[in-house]
């Protein structure tokens, strides 16, 4: 600045001092946490009076398929006593004592890529667990080439049925995809153990003899009919039977309290009210909060939900267009995806390199990525692990299609929002208003094949 104009006179009002006569014009709160929330704005939602949801299902026969766990102490790997229980022709059976001497059978096996821990045609005489890595289960084709029948991954397990059963040779290959550790468990040390616990050696006999009905691919009870014939025949008789113990769920909820300053709630509204802001910005933060727990809850999130069967590995890492066609192959009428979003970032990679630029579907205005015609929508509740590997969730949804189903009560006590109340608590003796704010929830899978996860999902690739 001159001298010369240091020394002018001010000829007009400044802007300091005009903004003391101004109005600002002000935003509502923002906050970062608000998400798409895709999962609760498309999954259907199910009214539900009674607070609980029960889904009858036909009996189904499959049992102990369930996935084992570890301990770990530097490099020493222990199977867990109960997880045994995991295993076909250990289900039911607790006796501590004999699960915790089985446990201490299983000998470590570390095993490099490219590796073969077992061969087909070579007698099977052990069940094997893999505790870390990945394997595949190799069978051979129509025309003598090999053909990759499973994925294996930590938790998995083979050869169960061996413990039971005399003779008989490995009908398939399992050959290490990666580098890892698998614990054996021989015939041999498993009659050792049977041979000095009576309470084993009758379970097993239990087993053996344990009747089972026909049952369809699927596991459950058959429903038989006859087709094809002339005359007259002798039509079967049938009837179907139901799960004695259906499962049921109940509305879960998050809460919170909101505390708002009388003297604030009176005096400080204009041009926004102060309870209507603090209302929604807490709302907000229990709706993500409700999703959060729609898929990691471990009672009924769909992360914890999804039958054993209907979870599969990817076969090289990052998430291919091989994986979720697979991932589709499971099911009918498969709605929709769920991924993280450096996941949707990691399948589109793998699209470019393989020379594929998927067309993407309109959602609500929206243009969203998809494959196959089925919307991939993004979700950053899914979690994703220090290793960089998330999950992939897909889902056939609606209760007409036997899907997967939200649940809520609409009509509760000072409903705000659909199944979510707002109840005035009072005013305590330091002036200050407190409501409870509460949102009512859960999810339901109505058949397994409703829901399957692509575990296992590589990002660093």
């Amino acid at each position: 600045m001159t001298e010369f104009d240091a020394g002018r006179a001010q000829l007009s009002l400044g802007t300091d001092a005009a903004r003391n006569l101004a109005t600002t014009t002000k935003t509502v709160p923002q906050m970062q946490e608000i998400s798409s929330r895709w999962l609760l704005r498309m999954l259907p939602w199910v009214q539900v009076s009674g607070g609980a949801y029960r889904v009858n299902r036909r009996l189904s026969y499959t049992v102990g398929d369930g996935r084992v766990s570890f301990t770990t102490v530097g490099t020493d790997v222990q199977v867990v006593p109960a997880e045994l229980r995991e295993l076909p022709s250990l289900r039911d059976f607790d006796d501590p004592d004999v699960l915790q001497a089985l446990s201490t059978r299983f000998t470590q096996r570390e095993f490099a890529a490219g590796e073969v821990l077992v061969q087909s045609g070579r007698p099977a005489d052990e069940v094997v667990i893999i505790a870390h890595g990945k394997v595949n289960k190799v069978g051979t084709g129509p025309y003598g080439d090999e053909t990759v029948l499973a994925v294996f991954a930590g938790g998995d397990h083979f050869g169960s049925e061996t413990l039971v059963a005399e003779g008989g040779d490995w009908e398939f290959t399992v050959r290490a995809i990666t580098s890892g550790t698998a614990m054996i468990l021989s015939r041999e040390a498993f009659h050792q153990v049977a041979e000095q616990s009576e309470v084993l050696q009758t379970h097993l006999r239990q087993v053996r003899a344990a009747p089972r009905g026909p049952q369809n691919k699927y596991g459950e009870a058959a429903i038989e009919t006859a087709a094809g014939h002339v005359g007259e025949p002798d039509l079967p008789g049938t009837f179907v039977d139901y799960e004695l113990a259906p499962r049921e769920y109940e509305l879960s909820v998050a809460q919170t309290v909101l505390r708002v300053h009388s003297r604030v709630a009176d005096l400080y509204n204009d041009p926004m009210n102060q309870v209507e802001q603090q209302l929604r910005l807490t709302i907000e933060a229990l709706r993500e909060r409700q999703e959060h727990e729609m898929i990691n809850n471990p009672e009924f999130g769909l992360l914890h939900s999804a039958d054993l069967k209907q979870r599969i590995h990817t076969r090289s890492g990052p998430p291919t267009p091989d994986d979720l066609d697979e991932l589709l192959s499971r099911r009918r009428k498969t709605r929709m995806f769920l991924a993280h979003p450096h996941a949707i970032a990691a399948f589109g990679r793998e699209c470019n390199r393989r020379g594929l630029y998927p067309l993407g579907v309109e959602i609500n205005g929206n243009m969203v990525p998809a494959w196959r015609g089925v919307p991939i929508f993004s979700c950053n509740k899914i979690p994703v692990t220090g290793s960089r590997t998330t999950s992939i969730i897909a889902l056939r949804t609606g209760e007409e299609d036997q899907g997967v189903v939200g649940l809520h009560q609409t009509g509760i006590p000072d409903e705000y929002q659909p199944s979510l109340s707002v109840r005035f608590m009072g005013i305590d003796e330091k002036a200050i208003i407190s409501y409870l704010v509460s949102a009512y929830y859960s999810v339901a899978v109505l058949v397994p094949d409703a829901l399957g996860i692509l575990e296992d999902v590589e990002l660093g690739h």
